[in-house]
């Protein structure tokens, strides 16, 4: 800890962290509830594509976990802005119940690709279509490049195999939004007047949320839930500063040495 500042936030992934679909962590909610008795504050961060914000909050509250719209920083949230600052017609490969969060954009005649999860649209002729406009030149942002998640019914493809068929049909490379950016995790500190020396990230993806968190200057918890696999840790460097069974202890570590 020589060198780091006094611990001002926490950064929580969310599935895999806290709950696996509609079943939450065993003891996460109680291990919440302690943690924001604490001085500092937390924001839940998440590479989502599947759902909007505020489907996410509802499903959280329904798991009795008590979260505010406010405190969610998605990369849908990141793509977004990145739309708007370039002023951006996008074509949106996602999910119908997230396209919520990008209301208002214009999508008439698209001249961008934004790709993130969209299992129901992943078909032959969609991904073609942003196959010719990306060829043409068309910017492609990819939300994330997770290689898989966790389902109840084991890992699942993620974003990345097919975000990289596209870049290597295209011979381009995708502006990557998500986790693990760094930018990504500056963005999600950028209202809590926090440096990421000053923060630490808890999260089951050892590259996405550990590795990316701790190369932007934060420390990084690995969780052993959601899609972690055995040996997980010892495939990013630096290692992250701890791997523990699941978030309640990464919660009491926090607590017991970090405060």
């Amino acid at each position: 800890m020589a060198g780091r500042r006094a611990l001002k936030a926490v950064l929580i992934d969310l599935s895999g962290t806290l709950h696996i679909e509609d079943t939450a962590v065993p003891g996460a909610q109680d291990a919440l509830n302690r943690l924001r008795q604490a001085s500092v504050d937390v924001r839940f961060v998440t590479n989502t594509t599947k759902e909007s914000k505020r489907s996410l909050v509802e499903k959280l509250q329904r798991l009795d976990f008590h979260v505010q719209e406010k405190e969610i920083f998605t990369s849908l949230s990141a793509a977004r802005s990145l739309v708007e600052r370039k002023q951006l017609r996008p074509l949106l490969l996602l999910e119908d119940s997230a396209l919520e969060d990008f209301t208002g954009i214009d999508t008439s005649e698209p001249n961008a690709v934004v790709i993130g999860l969209s299992p129901d649209h992943f078909n032959y002729q969609t991904l073609n279509q942003a196959f010719r406009m990306v060829l043409e030149g068309a910017p492609l942002i990819a939300i994330h490049k997770a290689r898989y998640y966790k389902r109840a019914d084991g890992l699942a493809l993620g974003p990345g195999p097919f975000v990289t068929g596209l870049e290597f049909a295209a011979d381009c490379r995708a502006t990557v939004v998500g986790k693990p950016e760094k930018c990504f995790f500056t963005q999600a500190l950028s209202d809590l007047g926090c440096s990421p020396t000053e923060a630490v990230m808890i999260g089951d993806d050892a590259r996405d949320d550990v590795g990316g968190a701790q190369n932007a200057g934060m420390l990084g918890i690995l969780v052993r839930t959601g899609k972690y696999r055995e040996g997980d840790e010892d495939k990013i460097n630096p290692p992250p500063h701890l791997t523990c069974d699941s978030f309640p202890e990464a919660v009491a570590h926090i607590l017991k040495n970090l405060l």
